[in-house]
C-alpha cells in the first residue's frame, strides 16, 4: 500500500515538472506493477 502512494506521488511530480517526464513514466510503470503483484498475492492466498 505505501509503495503505490510513492508511486503515485512519484509520477504526479513528473507531470507537475515537465523536465521530469520520466519520472511520471516510471512511477506510473512500477504503480501499475506493484498493483498487478498485490493482486496475484491477494488471488493466491485465498485459493491457497
Amino acid at each position: 500500500m505505501i509503495l503505490l502512494v510513492i508511486w503515485a506521488v512519484l509520477a504526479v511530480v513528473g507531470f507537475v515538472f515537465e523536465g521530469l517526464l520520466w519520472l511520471a513514466v516510471v512511477g506510473l510503470i512500477l504503480f501499475v506493477g506493484t498493483l498487478i503483484i498485490g493482486i496475484i498475492r491477494q488471488r493466491i492466498r485465498r485459493s491457497g
